[in-house]
């Protein structure tokens, strides 16, 4: 009966201690911080028991209040969104515990406001990726960029702005997915994921459909931040608190990534997307544009935290010609990139938040020599930086070897030499911080002087994650990732 109940759980959780965190954070500040630690870690082993449900029985659903679709909300899990479930509580649960020290040195005053809207955000996420209704999608992801809003607000100096910046863009991104959501409705008359699937082939030559089709996806690359309407992503992870550009970092840009596949090959059938309209070679092309912006842009930075912004953007990149190459190959590469680029991201900027933390360096230069005071540190961002190359056995090798041998399978090189060439420059983004790290400095004293124990620990169950997610790739692809791949693919 409980394992019936993990769809629920999962979302009822988070939401209910999101208002009572507040209030209890009135009279016990800081019980605020293991309340919500316990939160996550309730939804996180739900969403290993959902992955484990869908494992065993394959596909299933829980409707909402008991009313049947397509009238009732209902939250579908199969192999694809269970995947991503996990994915987002456990690196909610690494950044959860990671916060307390940086969270009670930044804003003393706002501890409960902080662990309320990191429930909220949490909430959001997980409701995206379970539901099933696309109506209930679109608040979810209200609900989620409302916490985001609020959260990267509460950072330095210019965060007010960015935060300013993000809600104009992201607000226009959501009106773009509504609007496809109203053309669904007139056109099929439901909301449910699995209903309009069966419904709209009916009606796929209309001009509706077409433009429900376009504002879906200008809608959803708004809000993954994908190449050319990435501009809100630099200056809101770059300024936001530390704990928050981290999570975000590694969960924003994956999840919309997922509600990009779902649109693409659920709400509308495969054929749809390879065959009614041209899309596949204008995401490919979008995505070269992406890996090599986003690289360019990264080696012009000085500040860590906006460089590794600006890998994200080209990371998406990877994400999105995966699904392009409309393949086998590439598909798998792009969902098994996912979670290694958000596995790679956490590790990356929680290690940059523990420096920053212990010596207030945020530029590259003045990283300079800091391997000897923070040697753990610095060797969890070595190992992060040498898989966002894809440097073997490490993680992002192995998607990036699907997502190569899914470009070479469908001809198209030029793909396939983006790849290679964006991977280079990363080589050179990341040997530049790694430079600085050991290079020797006589200002810096060579007493170890490492984060607290409760920073280091979710760095180094990343970075260890980093490594033994590389040894497992086939059996993640074999369990899990191959029964992602679209009906047609091959």
């Amino acid at each position: 009966m409980l394992i019936d109940q993990l769809p629920a759980i999962i979302i009822v959780v988070p939401l209910l201690m999101a208002i009572l965190v507040n209030f209890v954070g009135i009279w016990f500040r800081s019980a605020c911080y293991y309340l919500t630690v316990a939160t996550v870690s309730v939804s996180f082993l739900s969403s290993l028991g959902i992955m484990q449900e869908v494992m065993l029985k394959g596909r299933t659903s829980y409707r909402l209040g008991g009313w049947e679709p397509p009238w009732g909300i209902e939250y579908m899990v199969d192999h694809l969104n269970a995947f991503i479930l996990v994915i987002i509580t456990a690196i909610a649960l690494l950044s959860v515990i990671f916060s307390y020290n940086p969270i009670k040195k930044d804003m003393p005053a706002r501890v409960p406001q902080f662990y309320s809207l990191f429930l909220l955000l949490t909430l959001g996420l997980i409701g995206m990726t379970i539901t099933g209704d696309a109506f209930n999608l679109y608040v979810l992801i209200e609900i989620t960029s409302i916490a985001c809003y609020a959260l990267i607000a509460k950072g330095d100096d210019k965060s007010p702005l960015a935060a300013f910046n993000y809600l104009i863009i992201g607000t226009i991104g959501a009106c773009f997915y509504l609007l496809g959501v109203g053309y669904l409705y007139i056109m099929a008359g439901s909301l449910n994921i699995l209903d309009l699937s069966t419904l709209l082939p009916k009606v796929y030559g209309t001009n509706a459909i077409l433009a429900a089709f376009t504002f879906f996806m200008v809608g959803i690359a708004i809000k993954m931040a994908f190449f050319p309407l990435h501009g809100w992503l630099p200056n809101a992870y770059s300024h936001a608190p530390d704990t928050v550009s981290a999570f975000m970092a590694a969960t924003v840009t994956k999840v919309s990534a997922y509600v990009m596949i779902r649109v693409m090959f659920t709400i509308f059938q495969p054929q749809y997307s390879l065959s009614a309209i041209p899309v596949m070679p204008l995401l490919g092309w979008l995505s070269v544009g992406a890996m090599m912006y986003g690289c360019i842009l990264a080696l012009a930075q000085k500040d860590i935290k906006r460089m590794l912004s600006y890998i994200i953007i080209a990371e998406v990149g990877y994400i999105v010609v995966g699904i392009s190459t409309a393949n086998k190959l590439g598909f798998i590469g792009a969902v098994l990139h996912i979670m290694n680029d958000a596995i790679m991201m956490i590790c990356l900027f929680l290690a940059a938040a523990a420096i920053a933390y212990k010596t207030g360096a945020k530029d590259i230069d003045s990283y300079r020599g800091l391997a000897k005071k923070m040697p753990l540190t610095t060797i969890a961002f070595l190992i992060g930086a040498v898989s966002v190359v894809g440097v073997p056995p490490t993680c992002g090798f192995f998607s990036k070897w699907y997502l190569l041998l899914g470009t070479i399978d469908s001809g198209n090189f030029a793909f396939t030499a983006a790849l290679l060439l964006s991977s280079l420059m990363s080589a050179i983004v990341m040997y530049r911080v790694l430079q600085s790290l050991y290079s020797a400095n006589k200002e810096i004293s060579t007493k170890n002087d490492e984060a607290p124990l409760s920073m280091l620990v979710p760095i180094y169950v990343s970075a260890i994650a980093v490594v033994i997610i590389g040894f497992f790739s086939g059996d993640i692809i074999s369990s899990v990732i191959q029964y992602t791949v679209p009906a047609g693919y091959k």
